[in-house]
């Protein structure tokens, strides 16, 4: 199979604005094969100023596509499979980045068999992101190695062969960033109640961050051990800790990822929101 140059992708939001730069940055097509497709005009018109590519509607840009990337919300899936199905080329690749949705679900959708489902975060818009995935039998060896091609133009990819990893990947690295956003926001909050300008507190939040991970994928230890490093006894970084774990921060991120995680199986099940407890 040779690398193809025609990609429509099905969605142009956030996600799919991120993999139309990881494919041109990357150079797996040029702009003249890469096709998006949505319901807002004026969306589509700023991609095709901004990466000159094509817009189209949905079956017009599926149907010429070698690969075909689905990465429209949940809630609008079944809309998108009734314009695609029975018009993707039988040798054509489908890709989807949507929470939730099985592969057994989008084959029955598209009347399509070779389908790959992925899972990547919002930092593939800077090459930064990380991306599992896993392929339904009927897809080549050739299909998968173009599949990792094209997920490492967003960053880092892990090949799963059990799917049920999925879900769980939406709830941890696919959730993930919004987490990590939010301890940030209290942070830089805490920051500026204690007095910093808040430029300040946002530049050493963003740092201590940055920092912090960088040191634990250089030293290779266990987390516990690299915190324990700085909780001194009796120390602050000890009174901070104490005051974390009596507010059930474990517990609250551990049941935070968990409804993320039953979120994503309720989606692929079709299920309507539910309302917290």
């Amino acid at each position: 199979m040779t690398t193809p140059t025609r990609f429509a992708i099905i969605g142009p939001g956030v996600m799919g604005e991120a993999i139309i730069a990881g494919l041109l940055r990357k150079e797996i097509t040029s702009p003249s094969g890469v096709t998006a497709a949505g319901p807002r005009s004026v969306r589509g018109e700023e991609l095709v100023e901004r990466y000159k590519i094509g817009f189209a509607g949905n079956a017009d840009a599926a149907r010429q596509a070698d690969v075909v990337i689905l990465s429209v919300k949940p809630q609008r899936l079944a809309a998108v499979m009734k314009d695609l199905r029975g018009v993707i080329p039988p040798s054509s690749l489908v890709i989807s980045i949507i929470a939730g949705a099985k592969v057994s679900a989008l084959q029955s959708g598209l009347d399509h068999r070779a389908v790959i489902r992925a899972m990547p975060n919002t930092p593939a818009q800077i090459g930064e992101g990380i991306a599992v995935w896993t392929a339904a039998p009927e897809v080549s060896a050739e299909q998968r190695e173009l599949a990792a091609r094209i997920l490492r133009a967003l960053g880092e990819e892990v090949f799963v062969e059990d799917e049920n990893y999925l879900d769980m990947a939406t709830a941890l690295s696919g959730t993930g960033p919004a987490y990590v956003f939010l301890f940030m926001e209290a942070m830089i909050d805490a920051g500026v109640h204690l007095g910093f300008p808040r430029r300040i507190a946002e530049q050493l939040v963003t740092e201590t961050l940055r920092g912090s991970v960088d040191y634990y994928a250089g030293r290779k230890q266990h987390a516990a051990s690299l915190r324990n490093e700085v909780t001194s006894p009796g120390g602050t970084s000890a009174e901070a800790i104490y005051y974390l774990e009596k507010a059930g921060f474990r517990t609250a991120i551990s049941r935070a990822v968990w409804a993320a995680y039953e979120r994503s199986q309720a989606l692929g099940a079709g299920k309507d929101a539910q309302k917290p407890e």
